[in-house]
């Protein structure tokens, strides 16, 4: 009896193996089944079929108990699995698709949501009634394509304090927590010039010294700017290196590398898995990706590598980059991330379009494009691009244009032609380029993003005010704090306020856990010890940072944000 059932079992594995497929990515253990993979729901039906297989041969019958055990065991399996996938999916509704392919004319490039929550420009009947092979198609004359800033007042600190002879302080307040102001005497002007940062946002302001009969206090100018603040003093900063400190803050969102994500659209194609399934790229797409950018080669690149592997090639062996107006920006094209065999979901590539804030869509053919079709908490924004005839160019065709964002995304210059249609190629890739950053600055400013950054900067300058504070009471002669600070001394550089919106958040959490660990546990002095301890705590913070990520909701089930 025990050797039959271990037999049956071992048969039972091997089938199951032989017939099914499990997936390890950025959504951790993701099972489907290989002979069907249109419905999620098929799943039970096949592995019910798997189980009474003709091939397993007769064995004995077990108990009833046992046999009612083993088929709530798998009930609850495939709950789970269904429930899963269902989260990481949003399929075509089959009635609409029908339709779709039946229908005659052009379509629009995008359909809204069935469940609503993007907004779409043009609007849906302003798209139906352009007819692409109209002779009006023009695009707009060249305007001032604008390039939004994502903090306009980081800067001032590095152009005007650091030049100048100036004074840092520090204080606690009880209700708006730790600040951190930045004070300038401006002799040649007549005036002072003041930086309060709160965890919010920083204030800025410039008065003349004739407001004056004495120079002010530091708790009086702090109050001209906001008028909450009650510390009754401020505490001076004597840290030969705080600049450097400050300056890396008040520039820790701003960055000049962008990366986007392109999804290659064909014409039927509904569903994220055909989608992300194309490998074979058109000349039509190729000349497309011309005018984004150059393709180069991985394996070696030294420049804004948008978190692609440029030394072992996992990440396939070329890209598309270019250089716009002072950034760098790399694109995550689909055809030429890594294709994975047996995985309908193609993980590989969603891992890294899922963790863009912006992707460009290129459809080739009339088949619209819903915004949901693509899952991740990250993308918020699609601009979508169509070839149509009528181009004067050298490939003789045009490009419609149209864009969608979830709702609390604001709308971003630059506008949108009337119509939608560009002919000029630099022309496209100059609107093309400005849109993408600046639906991504503005994309920061949607709920999930602001609460996250409103987190990330309240750790940051609480950081901040507590090194400051504490390297210059150790200047002073207090060596009570010296244990609090870390061993290494002013290594941190300017450079480490551009890594991105998500890796300042990781950052946040690293120097807050550090913060923890040296208050808490005395260090080692032991040289090989201490190495090799530092190297596994740099893990468990990378770790813990993506799990913190992940705890908000904010994120795709993926592992790791590459910096943006």
């Amino acid at each position: 009896m025990t050797s039959d059932t271990t037999a049956m079992e071992k048969r039972g594995d091997t089938s199951f193996s032989r017939k099914r497929s499990s997936t390890f990515g950025a959504y951790g253990s993701v099972d489907r089944s290989c002979e069907d993979t249109s419905r999620p729901e098929s799943m039970g039906a096949t592995l019910m079929n798997i189980l009474d297989s003709p091939t397993i041969e007769p064995t004995p019958v077990l108990s009833s108990s046992s046999n009612q055990k083993e088929s709530e065991l798998f009930e609850i399996i495939v709950k789970l699995q269904g429930s899963r996938i269902d989260e990481q999916r949003c399929h075509f509704p089959l009635p609409l698709k029908s339709q779709l392919l039946t229908l005659g004319g052009e379509l629009p490039l995008i359909l809204p949501s069935k469940a609503g929550g993007f907004w779409i420009d043009p609007p849906s009947e302003r798209q139906s009634d352009l007819s692409p092979t109209s002779s009006s198609i023009h695009g707009a004359d060249q305007e001032s394509y604008d390039l939004l800033e994502r903090d306009a007042d980081a800067k001032v600190y590095h152009h005007v304090f650091r030049a100048r002879y100036h004074h840092s302080f520090t204080a606690v307040d009880p209700c708006l927590g730790s600040l951190v102001m930045s004070v300038c005497l401006e002799e040649d002007e007549n005036r002072i010039r003041v930086i309060l940062r709160m965890k919010e946002c920083s204030l800025h302001g410039v008065f003349s010294l004739s407001l004056f009969p004495n120079i002010p206090s530091t708790v009086e100018l702090a109050k001209m700017l906001c008028d909450k603040v009650t510390v009754p003093k401020f505490d001076a900063v004597c840290y030969l290196k705080a600049p450097d400190l400050i300056q890396t803050f008040d520039e820790h969102r701003v960055s000049p590398n962008f990366k986007f994500g392109v999804l290659y659209q064909r014409d039927k194609q509904l569903t994220e898995e055909e989608i992300l399934s194309n490998n074979e790229e058109s000349d039509e797409f190729k000349d497309f990706l011309s005018i984004l950018g150059d393709t180069i080669q991985l394996q070696g690149f030294t420049g804004f590598r948008g978190g692609l592997d440029v030394c072992h090639g996992q990440t396939g062996s070329e890209a598309v980059y270019t250089s716009f107006h002072g950034r760098e920006i790399m694109f995550h094209v689909t055809t030429k991330l890594p294709f994975t065999d047996c995985d309908p979901q193609q993980l590989q590539r969603k891992r890294h379009i899922g963790n863009d804030i912006v992707a460009l869509v290129y459809q080739e053919g009339r088949t619209p494009f819903l915004p949901d079709v693509i899952k991740s908490h990250f993308l918020h924004c699609f601009v979508v691009v169509r070839s149509v005839a009528g181009g004067d160019g050298g490939s003789g065709r045009g490009y419609q244009v149209s864009v969608t964002a979830r709702d609390d995304v604001p709308n971003f210059c630059p506008v949108l032609p009337d119509p939608p249609v560009f002919r000029d190629r630099s022309l496209l890739r100059e609107f093309l380029l400005t849109k993408l950053i600046n639906a991504e600055i503005l994309c920061y400013k949607a709920e999930q993003f602001s609460r996250l950054e409103l987190r990330t900067r309240s750790s940051l300058l609480e950081t901040l005010r507590t090194e400051l504070f504490t390297r210059s009471q150790c200047m002073m002669g207090d060596p009570s704090l010296s244990a609090q600070l870390p061993q290494t001394e002013g290594s941190r550089t300017g450079s480490e306020g551009t890594g991105g919106f998500i890796e300042n958040f990781k950052r946040a959490i690293r120097v807050r856990s550090h913060s923890f660990e040296t208050l808490g546990v005395p260090r080692k002095t032991g040289t090989s010890s201490q190495k090799h301890k530092t190297e596994k705590d740099s893990e468990s913070d990378r770790s813990s940072a993506s799990l913190s990520t992940n705890s908000d909701g904010l994120g795709p089930e993926t592992k790791d944000h590459p910096s943006p």
